[in-house]
C-alpha cells in the first residue's frame, strides 16, 4: 500500500507536504522491514532538519534503524503519542503513526512519487 497523495524518500520516509508544512513518517514497508517497533526517537521542537541527513531513529525488536529527513525545515510539532505507544507506527503509519510536523524551507528535487517508491520496494524486496 502506497498512498498517491505523498512523497517518498528511497530511505523510507514519507512526506505530506500542505503548504509550508511537511508531516513526515515511515512507510508501510519500512515497519514491515522492521518488525514490532519498541521505541521511537525524535528531534525537539526547534531543530533544523536537513533533507538527507538523520534525524532520528526507531528500535525494533528485531532492529535499530536510523531516520532520515525527506525534506529541510523546522520541527514544528512532534507525535508525542509515539513515546509511550511507538507500536502506532506498526498499526497506522500514514495516520497515527505519523512522525514529524516540519515548517519547511526546502522539499528535494527527488522525492520519489508512489509509483517509483512501489518500484524501490520491489527491487528491496527480492
Amino acid at each position: 500500500m502506497v498512498p498517491n497523495d505523498l512523497k517518498y524518500a528511497k530511505s523510507h520516509e514519507w512526506t505530506k507536504i500542505e503548504g509550508d508544512t511537511a508531516t513526515i513518517g515511515i512507510t508501510q514497508f519500512a515497519q514491515e522491514q522492521l518488525g514490532d517497533l519498541t521505541f521511537v526517537d525524535l528531534p525537539k521542537v526547534g531543530a533544523v532538519l536537513t533533507a538527507g541527513a538523520e534525524m532520528g531513529s526507531v528500535e525494533s525488536v528485531k532492529a535499530a534503524s536510523e531516520l532520515y529527513a525527506p525534506v529541510s525545515g523546522t520541527v514544528a510539532e512532534v507525535n508525542a503519542a509515539l513515546e509511550n505507544a511507538p507500536e502506532a507506527v506498526n498499526q497506522d503509519p500514514y495516520g497515527a503513526g505519523w512522525m514529524l510536523k516540519v515548517k519547511l524551507s526546502a522539499v528535494p528535487a527527488d522525492l520519489l512519487d508512489a509509483a517509483a517508491y512501489a518500484d524501490v520496494c520491489a527491487a528491496e524486496a527480492h
